[in-house]
């Protein structure tokens, strides 16, 4: 029962992971702005734009999940004394 709550712990922070990676990537290029008439990777709004709470909370909730699950488990094992 253990090996499982592990199991699922590892996925949903793999999940989580790929789920804000994918919201990043999803949202288009990052470069846009010009500088001096160069090209930059730098956000036309500044770099805080890509970023945000309300955008990556289902991401940052399946980490948080998991992180939960990976240490109830290693706290039963330490309590456990196995």
């Amino acid at each position: 029962m253990l090996v499982i709550i592990s199991w699922v712990g590892t996925i949903l922070i793999v999940a989580g992971v790929a789920y804000s990676a994918g919201q990043v990537l999803w949202r288009g290029p990052l470069s846009g702005g010009q500088l001096e008439g160069k090209e930059t990777l730098e956000p036309p709004r500044g770099p805080a734009r890509s970023l945000g709470l309300a955008k990556e909370w289902p991401g940052l909730a399946l980490i948080g999940l998991g992180a939960i699950l990976l240490l109830a488990r290693a706290a039963v094992l330490y309590i456990g004394g196995s």
